[in-house]
Protein backbone atom coordinates (compact mmCIF):
# COMPACT_ATOMS: atom_id res chain seq x y z
CA UNK A 1 0.00 0.00 0.00
CA UNK A 2 1.32 3.75 -0.61
CA UNK A 3 2.78 4.72 2.23
CA UNK A 4 1.89 8.66 1.38
CA UNK A 5 0.39 10.31 3.92
CA UNK A 6 -1.14 12.65 1.71
CA UNK A 7 -3.17 9.81 -0.08
CA UNK A 8 -4.53 8.08 3.77
CA UNK A 9 -7.87 7.64 4.28
CA UNK A 10 -8.68 6.24 7.26
CA UNK A 11 -12.17 7.54 8.02
CA UNK A 12 -14.27 3.67 9.09
CA UNK A 13 -17.48 4.03 7.89
CA UNK A 14 -16.24 5.44 4.34
CA UNK A 15 -14.05 2.49 3.88
CA UNK A 16 -16.92 -0.09 4.90
CA UNK A 17 -18.96 1.82 2.02
CA UNK A 18 -16.47 1.59 -0.83
CA UNK A 19 -15.93 -2.29 0.03
CA UNK A 20 -20.17 -2.71 -0.05
CA UNK A 21 -19.97 -0.73 -3.10
CA UNK A 22 -17.71 -2.13 -5.28
CA UNK A 23 -18.82 -5.51 -3.23
CA UNK A 24 -15.27 -7.35 -5.26
CA UNK A 25 -12.03 -7.93 -3.90
CA UNK A 26 -8.75 -10.15 -4.50
CA UNK A 27 -8.05 -12.13 -2.09
CA UNK A 28 -4.33 -13.09 -0.80
CA UNK A 29 -3.40 -15.63 1.44
CA UNK A 30 0.43 -17.37 1.81
CA UNK A 31 1.26 -21.03 2.16
CA UNK A 32 4.75 -22.78 2.34
CA UNK A 33 5.87 -18.87 1.99
CA UNK A 34 4.28 -18.54 -1.61
CA UNK A 35 1.51 -16.39 -2.07
CA UNK A 36 -2.16 -17.89 -3.37
CA UNK A 37 -4.91 -15.44 -5.06
CA UNK A 38 -8.45 -15.79 -5.80
CA UNK A 39 -11.38 -13.35 -6.68
CA UNK A 40 -14.45 -12.92 -4.78
CA UNK A 41 -17.70 -10.97 -4.59
CA UNK A 42 -17.44 -9.01 -0.75
CA UNK A 43 -20.61 -8.31 1.48
CA UNK A 44 -20.19 -6.56 4.64
CA UNK A 45 -21.64 -8.23 7.11
CA UNK A 46 -22.82 -7.60 11.22
CA UNK A 47 -20.29 -5.32 13.20
CA UNK A 48 -18.40 -4.86 9.98
CA UNK A 49 -17.53 -8.25 8.77
CA UNK A 50 -16.25 -8.45 5.54
CA UNK A 51 -17.62 -12.05 4.20
CA UNK A 52 -17.27 -13.49 0.72
CA UNK A 53 -17.31 -16.82 -0.84
CA UNK A 54 -16.00 -19.03 -3.39
CA UNK A 55 -15.86 -22.12 -5.54
CA UNK A 56 -14.84 -25.39 -3.76
CA UNK A 57 -12.72 -26.42 -6.04
CA UNK A 58 -10.38 -23.37 -5.59
CA UNK A 59 -7.00 -24.41 -4.30
CA UNK A 60 -7.26 -21.06 -1.72
CA UNK A 61 -10.26 -23.35 -0.26
CA UNK A 62 -8.55 -25.62 1.70
CA UNK A 63 -5.96 -22.96 2.80
CA UNK A 64 -8.47 -20.23 4.50
CA UNK A 65 -10.32 -21.13 7.44
CA UNK A 66 -7.71 -19.57 9.96
CA UNK A 67 -5.41 -17.97 7.91
CA UNK A 68 -4.62 -14.38 7.82
CA UNK A 69 -5.79 -12.65 4.28
CA UNK A 70 -5.54 -9.75 2.99
CA UNK A 71 -8.70 -8.60 0.68
CA UNK A 72 -7.95 -5.69 -1.66
CA UNK A 73 -10.55 -4.22 -3.03
CA UNK A 74 -9.73 -1.83 -6.03
CA UNK A 75 -11.96 1.28 -7.23
CA UNK A 76 -11.37 3.88 -9.78
CA UNK A 77 -8.13 4.17 -11.33
CA UNK A 78 -6.58 6.09 -14.16
CA UNK A 79 -3.30 6.78 -16.10
CA UNK A 80 -2.68 10.60 -15.28
CA UNK A 81 -0.74 12.44 -17.94
CA UNK A 82 2.51 14.55 -16.81
CA UNK A 83 1.21 16.87 -19.66
CA UNK A 84 -2.12 17.52 -17.84
CA UNK A 85 -0.61 19.68 -14.81
CA UNK A 86 0.05 22.81 -17.32
CA UNK A 87 3.43 23.17 -15.28
CA UNK A 88 7.13 21.65 -15.85
CA UNK A 89 8.77 18.81 -14.37
CA UNK A 90 5.84 16.45 -13.86
CA UNK A 91 6.06 13.06 -14.11
CA UNK A 92 3.14 10.40 -14.84
CA UNK A 93 1.39 8.56 -12.07
CA UNK A 94 -1.89 6.79 -11.75
CA UNK A 95 -4.49 7.86 -9.38
CA UNK A 96 -6.77 5.30 -7.46
CA UNK A 97 -8.94 4.66 -4.61
CA UNK A 98 -8.24 1.54 -3.08
CA UNK A 99 -8.84 -0.53 0.32
CA UNK A 100 -7.13 -3.55 2.26
CA UNK A 101 -9.14 -5.68 4.69
CA UNK A 102 -6.77 -7.48 6.32
CA UNK A 103 -7.36 -10.42 9.30
CA UNK A 104 -8.15 -14.03 10.36
CA UNK A 105 -10.64 -16.18 8.13
CA UNK A 106 -13.48 -17.84 9.42
CA UNK A 107 -15.36 -20.82 7.47
CA UNK A 108 -19.21 -20.58 7.58
CA UNK A 109 -21.38 -22.75 7.91
CA UNK A 110 -24.57 -23.19 5.21
CA UNK A 111 -27.25 -20.92 7.42
CA UNK A 112 -24.11 -18.14 6.97
CA UNK A 113 -23.62 -18.80 3.79
CA UNK A 114 -26.66 -18.71 2.97
CA UNK A 115 -27.26 -15.67 4.40
CA UNK A 116 -24.31 -14.41 2.82
CA UNK A 117 -25.80 -14.98 -0.31
CA UNK A 118 -29.10 -13.51 -0.04
CA UNK A 119 -27.65 -9.94 1.18
CA UNK A 120 -25.32 -9.95 -1.35
CA UNK A 121 -27.79 -10.46 -4.62
CA UNK A 122 -30.49 -8.38 -2.47
CA UNK A 123 -27.79 -5.34 -2.34
CA UNK A 124 -26.77 -5.71 -6.27
CA UNK A 125 -30.74 -6.49 -7.02
CA UNK A 126 -31.47 -3.01 -5.40
CA UNK A 127 -29.17 -1.16 -8.06
CA UNK A 128 -31.09 -2.91 -11.08
CA UNK A 129 -34.56 -1.36 -9.80
CA UNK A 130 -37.07 -0.77 -11.10
CA UNK A 131 -36.40 -4.28 -12.72
CA UNK A 132 -37.94 -6.32 -9.79
CA UNK A 133 -35.85 -7.86 -7.76
CA UNK A 134 -34.01 -11.91 -8.18
CA UNK A 135 -34.82 -13.71 -5.12
CA UNK A 136 -33.41 -17.35 -4.34
CA UNK A 137 -37.19 -17.95 -4.07
CA UNK A 138 -36.98 -17.87 -8.17
CA UNK A 139 -34.76 -21.76 -7.57
CA UNK A 140 -35.93 -24.80 -7.10
CA UNK A 141 -34.99 -26.41 -3.74
CA UNK A 142 -32.66 -28.88 -5.48
CA UNK A 143 -31.41 -26.15 -7.66
CA UNK A 144 -30.39 -24.37 -4.23
CA UNK A 145 -29.29 -27.03 -2.42
CA UNK A 146 -26.41 -27.82 -5.85
CA UNK A 147 -25.16 -24.18 -5.70
CA UNK A 148 -24.61 -24.21 -1.81
CA UNK A 149 -22.53 -28.07 -2.39
CA UNK A 150 -20.64 -26.26 -5.18
CA UNK A 151 -19.07 -22.95 -3.04
CA UNK A 152 -17.73 -22.26 0.64
CA UNK A 153 -18.76 -19.47 2.30
CA UNK A 154 -15.98 -17.41 4.70
CA UNK A 155 -16.01 -14.00 7.05
CA UNK A 156 -12.91 -11.78 7.71
CA UNK A 157 -15.27 -11.06 11.26
CA UNK A 158 -13.04 -8.40 12.46
CA UNK A 159 -10.99 -6.69 9.94
CA UNK A 160 -8.35 -4.01 10.02
CA UNK A 161 -9.33 -1.72 7.28
CA UNK A 162 -6.29 0.85 5.53
CA UNK A 163 -7.79 2.54 2.34
CA UNK A 164 -5.60 4.70 0.31
CA UNK A 165 -7.42 7.57 -1.91
CA UNK A 166 -4.45 8.84 -4.22
CA UNK A 167 -6.10 11.69 -6.32
CA UNK A 168 -3.31 14.48 -6.55
CA UNK A 169 -4.09 15.64 -2.78
CA UNK A 170 0.01 16.60 -3.68
CA UNK A 171 -0.80 18.52 -6.49
CA UNK A 172 -1.77 22.37 -6.80
CA UNK A 173 -5.61 23.34 -7.46
CA UNK A 174 -4.51 24.41 -10.66
CA UNK A 175 -2.51 21.40 -11.88
CA UNK A 176 -5.51 18.60 -10.27
CA UNK A 177 -7.92 21.25 -12.35
CA UNK A 178 -6.26 20.23 -15.44
CA UNK A 179 -5.52 17.01 -14.90
CA UNK A 180 -9.32 16.52 -13.57
CA UNK A 181 -10.59 18.33 -17.01
CA UNK A 182 -8.29 15.96 -19.27
CA UNK A 183 -9.69 12.99 -17.27
CA UNK A 184 -13.28 14.12 -18.12
CA UNK A 185 -13.09 14.90 -21.80
CA UNK A 186 -11.52 11.36 -22.21
CA UNK A 187 -14.68 9.66 -20.30
CA UNK A 188 -13.41 9.32 -17.19
CA UNK A 189 -15.77 10.76 -15.13
CA UNK A 190 -15.60 8.90 -11.72
CA UNK A 191 -11.56 8.94 -11.04
CA UNK A 192 -12.23 12.83 -12.12
CA UNK A 193 -14.99 13.32 -9.54
CA UNK A 194 -13.15 11.78 -6.97
CA UNK A 195 -10.38 13.75 -7.80
CA UNK A 196 -12.38 16.68 -7.15
CA UNK A 197 -13.80 15.73 -4.12
CA UNK A 198 -10.47 14.29 -2.75
CA UNK A 199 -8.72 17.71 -0.88
CA UNK A 200 -11.86 18.52 1.90
CA UNK A 201 -13.14 14.40 1.90
CA UNK A 202 -9.89 13.33 3.38
CA UNK A 203 -9.13 16.01 5.29
CA UNK A 204 -9.09 15.13 9.26
CA UNK A 205 -9.79 11.83 8.59
CA UNK A 206 -7.96 9.77 11.11
CA UNK A 207 -10.47 6.93 12.55
CA UNK A 208 -8.54 4.01 12.52
CA UNK A 209 -9.54 0.27 13.83
CA UNK A 210 -8.84 0.05 17.34
CA UNK A 211 -5.98 -1.38 18.88
CA UNK A 212 -6.65 -5.62 18.02
CA UNK A 213 -8.93 -5.22 15.47
CA UNK A 214 -8.18 -7.37 12.13
CA UNK A 215 -5.13 -8.96 14.07
CA UNK A 216 -3.54 -12.03 12.35
CA UNK A 217 -1.54 -13.24 15.68
CA UNK A 218 -1.61 -16.94 15.89
CA UNK A 219 -2.84 -17.43 12.15
CA UNK A 220 -1.77 -20.50 10.18
CA UNK A 221 1.50 -20.46 8.62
Amino acid sequence: MHPGRAFAWDEASALQRFIADVAFAHICIAVDGSPLTAQAPLAIEAQGAVGFHLARANPLVPHLDGACAVATVLGENAYVSPDWYGTADQVPTWNYRLVEARGLVRRLDTAELTDQLDRLSAAQEARLAPKPAWTRDKLTPDRMASLLGAIVGFSIDRPALRGIAKLGQNKRADERAGAIAALRARGDATIATAMRDAAPALTGATARPGPGSGSCSGAAA
